[in-house]
């Protein structure tokens, strides 16, 4: 298995919008509040698309991490990428 420096993403292309750099932590369970362990991605950007409370699915893809969005975050995604 390649280690994650070898791992390469597809980067920027037609399509895609760069939403900023995000600071992505490993929360470990009974720390800071946490009920159990899990990663925190903490991008305002990306709150303009996901709200708060809203959930959504993710999956693990080569390289980093998918985020399907539903319909709503579609359309408020797609409002972004118009800008």
């Amino acid at each position: 298995m390649p280690s994650c420096l070898e791992v390469k993403m597809s980067g920027a292309g037609e399509g895609k919008k760069l939403l900023g750099k995000a600071s992505v932590y490993l929360h470990e369970k009974g720390k800071s509040n946490a009920r159990i362990t899990h990663i925190d991605i903490e991008l305002n950007e990306l709150n303009k698309i996901i709200k708060d409370k809203e959930a959504t699915y993710c999956a693990g893809k080569s390289g980093g991490v998918f985020l399907g969005l539903k319909k709503e975050m579609i359309e408020r995604a797609e409002k972004i990428l118009k800008r």
